[in-house]
């Protein structure tokens, strides 16, 4: 089997949401001497772009999302690191996210990872409940082109704000493009506390973050 087809294959898996099959295909494709990069690219991305059409057109709904990105998240287990040993070079752009302070809510966070990787971002994940000072410190070591804050509740959606302030008192709000999302965020909001972006959805998020890196 030539790479087109594999790389067709794996796109296939995660458009049918096919689990059983999505992480042979992708030892398969690495057998035959196809480097990870390119499955994320050729496969896993391809198949990401016609979910996100059927997901536009009403055709899928969240929980079609969610198991697309639950595929995606086998295959990359096993991508990732090769995807480390082949150098970040590689990847167009990094993402720092995380959940904000309070919020113990990861679901669409962790949509969001998925379906930047699969577009081809390196992605650190902080994981939920994360201080300030946390997302100050992963900002300064790792310095991303990109730092991704989602809340899940209106409560907490106020340390978005905080984290902004923190960013300009450290001297790098310049250094990196905020982009904010979550069920009570809105584009007036965002705009408000001076965020690079807003993402209404998991592919928005992909979309907004390729703009502002370009």
């Amino acid at each position: 089997m030539n790479s087109t087809d594999l790389h067709a294959q794996i796109a296939q898996a995660i458009i049918d949401f096919d689990m059983d099959n999505v992480e042979n295909l992708t030892r398969q494709a690495l057998e035959t001497g196809i480097p990870a990069q390119d499955l994320v690219m050729g496969g896993l991305s391809a198949g990401m772009g016609v979910v996100g059409e059927r997901y536009n057109t009403g055709e899928y709904f969240l929980p079609e999302l969610m198991m697309c990105a639950e595929t995606m998240k086998l295959s990359m287990a096993i991508l990732e690191p090769l995807l480390q040993a082949e150098g970040d070079s590689n990847a167009i752009g990094t993402v720092v996210i995380g959940t904000v302070t309070g919020d113990m809510h990861d679901i669409g966070k962790n949509i969001v990872i998925s379906m930047l990787q699969g577009a081809g971002f390196e992605v650190h994940d902080l994981g939920i409940d994360v201080p300030t000072d946390k997302f100050i410190e992963e900002v300064k070591n790792i310095k991303p082109d990109i730092l991704g804050l989602s809340a899940l509740l209106l409560t907490t959606r106020e340390f978005m704000r905080n984290i902004i302030v923190a960013l300009q008192e450290a001297g790098i709000r310049r250094e990196v493009k905020v982009i904010v999302g979550g069920c009570p965020i809105t584009q007036s909001f965002a705009d408000k506390i001076g965020a690079g972006g807003y993402a209404a959805n998991a592919l928005d998020a992909v979309e907004v973050a390729q703009t502002v890196l370009r």
